[in-house]
């Protein structure tokens, strides 16, 4: 079931158009996406790297700046830990390259999903000072390790937290207090006390701000921000963060940098999925170059995504490049299986009648987790956790709707988790088997879900009909990207058009290429991509159809047509 919902922000459209030198239509859906004001404006549709904040607008800033300047040209050993995630990995070169390349005797660990967990743990921390390190700089990680911070202090070592998760807290009589690790300096926009004007980059986003600050500091000349947008870029996508503000810019300038990467592990990657590097978009590296570089940290050790980006000759990177493409190849497979098992018991038991669905698959790969969850996230509109069998006890994650914050409410079911982190929109859990049905029930019991909650809401820019579409106005829509997650592509509804004839296409008969037209014979042609035979059974018999779309400019043998991509559709 959907709710269609059309976008009525006000504004003076025609104002806004003429001053910007814009399409009316492109105005109101830049007022949709909340950008009000003409400096906000005119950053969203021309911000550049100038846009971008000061690093030192950061809390500990300053200090961990002053700590790393006295390391380096102390030679002390400076160890990076990351994660296993591509925001872990492009954090962890991030910090790895920009210190090598001041000198500083480094090196690093990215945790093993299965032996380690996640992020910095006391295991990894001892190693680290059995092996002379004496340093240890979190990334995209590390706000919620107190009690293993608390151990590195004992040793003696220095700490160095850059981390850009929810911060830890505890409900107090006196209200909530942020629980905070012991570290020498925390870089996490997210605390309380920073100032920095923008709190939603992602842990590879924190650590350029880091670098940033570093190098203007000892080599001011050196541009390390230019040469790290395009890996910050890549981990801004593929953590799945809001395309707005800082975020936008990141990407939008990470993206160009990427057109013309020289890094050889990532034009090797590109390669070996039959892309071309100029035409890199948002799209290729949520779905195909991200997914690669995650399979690594999924199925075997995400170090070898880190050697990838560190690959110096082209052999090198072409094997490691088609190894990462057949693990993600099998993580596929193994997903697709995972979402079978988890939608047969949602349906066959009494899961189905759960606000929060907690489902538990002992035999799935635990690394599979998340992107099952958002499967069935996707299926039922509920939040939903995976659980699976661990090496210690049960591990699982969980994907959230808008309307559900996730880590809050694990934060209230704490009593039964052993381990848990993340956002609102989505966590990691670890707790015992046996409190498996204790949790799913409190966590229902606390859901403060509606049965409105769950019916999908479609959002629709702004009802236009297909006679006012312009290869002009397409072409113009092109200043609203890069898309993705807080900048969503715009889309459009018209209702009253025929069907004149479709036909379905692929192996799959997921593709529906046909010809509408309007209520006054105005004709286009029209494409929609999912169960074609189901489209077609829908439709059937019906007069006319409602739709919602996004218009593109279709190019095939040199010939340019304009064309619809049906997005939704009701009878």
């Amino acid at each position: 079931m959907e709710k269609w919902m059309i976008a009525a922000k006000r504004a003076d459209f025609q104002a806004i158009a003429q001053r910007f030198g814009i399409d009316q239509v492109t105005a109101r859906l830049i007022r949709n996406r909340d950008v009000v004001g003409d400096e906000a404006i005119h950053e969203y549709l021309h911000g550049t790297r100038e846009q971008m904040h000061s690093p030192w607008l950061m809390k500990d800033m300053e200090k961990t700046v002053d700590i790393l300047t006295e390391k380096i040209r102390a030679g002390s050993r400076i160890r990076i830990i990351g994660d296993y995630d591509i925001d872990g990995v492009m954090s962890t070169y991030i910090l790895l390259k920009s210190l090598e390349g001041l000198g500083a005797d480094v090196d690093h660990v990215i945790p093993n999903r299965i032996t380690d967990g996640y992020g910095i743990n006391e295991h990894l921390i001892e190693q680290a000072y059995q092996e002379g390190r004496d340093t240890i700089i979190t990334c995209d990680n590390g706000i919620a390790a107190r009690t293993q911070i608390e151990r590195a202090k004992a040793l003696g070592m220095t700490v160095l937290v850059t981390d850009h998760h929810e911060v830890p807290f505890e409900d107090t009589t006196e209200g909530r207090i942020e629980v905070l690790p012991p570290a020498d300096a925390i870089i996490n926009p997210k605390q309380k006390a920073c100032t920095y004007p923008f709190s939603s980059l992602c842990g590879a986003g924190v650590a350029l701000k880091l670098v940033e600050a570093l190098y203007q500091r000892l080599q001011p000349d050196t541009d390390i921000v230019d040469r790290m947008l395009e890996y910050a870029a890549i981990a801004t996508i593929g953590d799945v963060m809001d395309l707005v503000k800082e975020n936008r810019i990141i990407v939008k300038e990470g993206l160009k940098r990427l057109h013309h990467t020289t890094n050889m592990g990532l034009l090797e990657l590109i390669r070996v999925n039959n892309l071309e590097p100029q035409n890199i978009s948002p799209y290729h590296i949520g779905f195909v170059i991200g997914p690669c570089l995650n399979a690594s940290g999924r199925l075997d050790t995400a170090r070898r995504s880190l050697k990838l980006l560190c690959a110096d000759n082209q052999e090198e990177a072409a094997r490691l490049a088609g190894d990462l493409k057949s693990l993600n190849d099998s993580r596929k497979e193994m997903t697709n299986q995972g979402v079978e098992q988890a939608i047969h018991l949602v349906e066959t038991t009494d899961l189905k009648n759960d606000s929060v669905l907690v489902v538990y698959l002992p035999e799935c790969h635990e690394s599979l987790a998340g992107i099952i969850a958002g499967r069935i996230r996707e299926k039922y509109h509920k939040p939903s956790f995976v659980l699976t069998q661990g090496e210690e006890g049960v591990k699982g994650s969980g994907r959230s709707t808008e309307c559900y914050s996730m880590y809050e409410k694990l934060c209230e079911c704490r009593e039964y988790l052993t381990k848990f982190g993340g956002h609102p929109m989505a966590a990691g859990l670890s707790l015992e088997e046996d409190n498996i049905e204790p949790f799913r029930r409190k966590l229902n019991e606390l859901s403060g879900l509606e049965p409105e909650d769950f019916i999908e809401k479609v959002s629709i820019d702004v009802p236009m009909p297909i006679n006012y579409i312009r290869k002009e106005l397409i072409q113009e829509l092109k200043i609203l990207e890069p898309f993705g997650k807080g900048n969503e592509k715009p889309v459009f509804a018209q209702k009253g058009l025929r069907v004149l004839r479709s036909r379905v296409l692929g192996s799959g008969r997921n593709v529906v290429k046909m010809q509408v037209a309007d209520e006054a014979g105005y004709t286009m042609e029209a494409i929609y991509f999912g169960d074609g035979d189901k489209f077609c059974e829908d439709i059937r018999g019906k007069q006319t159809l409602s739709v919602v779309y996004y218009p593109e400019i279709n190019s095939y043998m040199g010939r340019e047509t304009i064309q619809i991509v049906i997005r939704h559709y009701q009878g």
